[in-house]
């Protein structure tokens, strides 16, 4: 993590908290309906997720509300740049993404935004892993035999990706960077058209999410070979590591609750132990681990804007060096 992204990012956070004309906390939030602003359509794993949490909501939110509002396109910054202009009350809040909440101003210089410093971080949710898959019929078993297969092309081999700058791609320019290797990326519509592609075998791998590529896994269309995160996926038991081969390599999607900048402290830490309560729950918990592979992780504000910092530091470079823009 470079220091100078994380002092921007964290200060950011602080000078939300310091602004004048705070919403001040209100012990009773909240007192009517709640929007969550998901910058993603109607369908998708963070949609998945949002709704998931919708429905526990009102459990441990006084009885209230909490309306899902899609609002998708520009790689989640429509979304963001709408919650960015909101008041900071507590009754507009985002499921944050990496791309609207942290590298959008890398990936759209000319975002009207900036997320290192337009938001306040309430609470890290969930990360959901990545996985390594290649075609069921691909003769590669194993990250080494991925590595020499484009290490023995002069032009590299091409994988599947969801979209410019999306979780997927960027682990795999991160990849292709600790491996000395050239990647080349396919860049589809949806995550339904990355899995048609590795499975048809027009592209050599794909870095999809575990809930996304599982169902196909098992029904051995596809064959995972390696996680992004460093941790175990129970789900795909016996499939390693990336980080086994390159130390420190780590990738995954995250989600959590953001709101606008500017926001009171109290209420912030107020909204963060409601959604605490739903995340942590046993039965919402069983539910995003059992249908998203995902990892709940809960903590503070300080935490996911940490989490923020960390990412900006660690995308950075990939996306500046590989010349990579969303615009």
């Amino acid at each position: 993590m470079t220091p100078t992204v994380t002092r921007r990012t964290l200060a950011g956070l602080a000078g939300a908290f310091a602004m004048p004309g705070l919403v001040r906390a209100d012990a009773a939030w909240p007192e009517r309906q709640v929007r969550l602003v998901v910058p993603f359509g109607a369908g998708g794993a963070v949609d998945t997720l949002s709704r998931i949490v919708g429905n526990a909501f009102g459990a441990h939110a006084n009885g209230q509300t909490l309306v899902v509002e899609n609002r998708s396109g520009a790689g989640g910054t429509i979304a963001g740049q709408a919650v960015a202009q909101a008041r900071p009350d507590g009754y507009t809040l985002m499921m944050a993404d990496v791309g609207a909440n942290a590298i959008g101003r890398v990936l759209q210089p000319g975002l009207a935004y900036d997320p290192a410093t337009a938001f306040t971080p309430i609470i890290h949710l969930v990360n959901l892993p990545i996985v390594i898959i290649v075609p069921a019929t691909s003769p590669v078993r194993t990250l080494d035999d991925l590595v020499a297969q484009a290490r023995a092309r002069a032009d590299g081999i091409t994988y599947a990706s969801p979209g410019v700058g999306h979780v997927s791609h960027l682990a795999a320019e991160l990849l292709a960077r600790r491996a000395g290797v050239k990647f080349t990326a396919v860049h589809y519509r949806s995550g339904a058209d990355v899995l048609r592609s590795v499975i048809a075998n027009e592209t050599a791998f794909s870095f999809p999410s575990v809930s996304t590529a599982l169902p196909f896994v098992r029904e051995e269309k596809v064959r995972a070979i390696a996680i992004g995160t460093p941790r175990p996926v129970p789900a795909l038991p016996g499939v390693p590591a990336v980080s086994a081969r390159y130390e420190g390599f780590e990738a995954m999607t995250w989600h959590g609750i953001s709101a606008p900048a500017g926001m009171d402290p109290a209420l912030a830490a107020r909204i963060n132990a409601v959604f605490r309560a739903i995340i942590t729950n046993a039965e919402v918990k069983s539910a995003v681990e059992t249908r998203q592979a995902a990892e709940v992780i809960a903590g503070s504000p300080a935490d996911f804007a940490a989490l923020v910092a960390g990412d900006i530091a660690k995308w950075t470079p990939v996306i500046r060096d590989g010349n990579i823009r969303a615009e």
